[in-house]
């Protein structure tokens, strides 16, 4: 395949300038639909290098309580995965060049048909899809979807994966692979720096991905620490969080996710200038 992925060109346009990614989640419909595109081009223009957008479902089993309760304000809205992909082709009019990955659950895409799902993504605009309850040993008829309409494969890895599933990994995903650096759901617990250091270091040795670092990075210590030894961070509950917080009044919620981008950012910043 010729076609140069958005992904996979942001991360290593990023690596060439020894640069991590910051790649923060949102889940799409949160706090309410007519204001997901705005807040993504907020997100760009405060450093973000990709967008996560969340599809919302009714049992996101790996998602903490924080995230839970976003999806739960997004689906009050009824909002659903063809109104996802018209919110990624809105956002497309003006931004031709952020990457964008859909994370989500299996159910909604199975009901829409591989197929057309893929296809649909990638005509809104789409660069990769996470779902969360897919697993790499079973996805290869999904997998051959996405790959023929040009999607990355995105696939989660824990602490707890076998070797059989890293294997799996390194031959059906692609972009890069998302490194869970806690057991558990999102935006619980605390991070276990060398415990993080080592897990990457024989993910490194089994997958040939770029390694995005999530779950459980909450401030601007825990974000330097996962960019010294990422190649992305993704922050999720921190942004969402805020959303919370500030529900009802767009103005505010807008704001306390610039000054949160800011922090990270700024995170990232200071460990790229050491050597990573």
């Amino acid at each position: 395949m010729n076609h140069v992925n958005r992904i996979s060109h942001r991360l290593s346009s990023l690596k060439q300038h020894g640069k991590t990614a910051l790649i923060p989640y949102i889940t799409a419909g949160d706090p309410y639909p007519d204001l997901t595109v705005e807040i993504m081009h907020l997100l760009v223009d405060e450093g973000a290098d990709l967008i996560e957008l969340g599809v919302p479902f009714s049992d996101p089993m790996a998602d903490g309580p924080v995230i839970q309760k976003a999806v739960e304000r997004a689906l009050a809205h009824q909002v659903s995965l063809k109104q996802v992909l018209s919110m990624v082709s809105r956002f497309r009019e003006q931004d031709k060049l952020t990457p964008v990955i859909l994370m989500g659950y299996l159910n909604p895409v199975e009901a829409m048909g591989f197929e057309n799902f893929a296809r649909y993504a990638q005509e809104a605009g789409v660069d990769g899809v996470l779902t969360v309850d897919m697993p790499p040993e079973e996805s290869e008829g999904y997998a051959e979807a996405l790959e023929l309409h040009e999607l990355e494969r995105i696939f989660l890895v824990s602490p707890t994966t076998p070797e059989s599933r890293l294997t799996a990994v390194n031959h059906l995903g692609s972009g890069f692979v998302y490194y869970v650096s806690l057991k558990g759901v999102t935006g619980k617990g605390t991070l276990d720096a060398s415990d993080v250091a080592s897990h990457v270091t024989q993910l490194r040795a089994k997958v040939n991905l770029p390694v995005g670092i999530g779950f459980g990075i909450r401030d601007a210590d825990s974000a330097y620490t996962m960019a010294k030894l990422g190649d992305a961070v993704i922050i999720g509950s921190a942004l969402v969080s805020q959303v919370e917080k500030h529900f009802g009044d767009p103005s505010a919620t807008k704001q306390a996710l610039v000054e949160q981008m800011r922090i990270f950012k700024q995170a990232i910043a200071r460990a790229d200038q050491g050597d990573k």
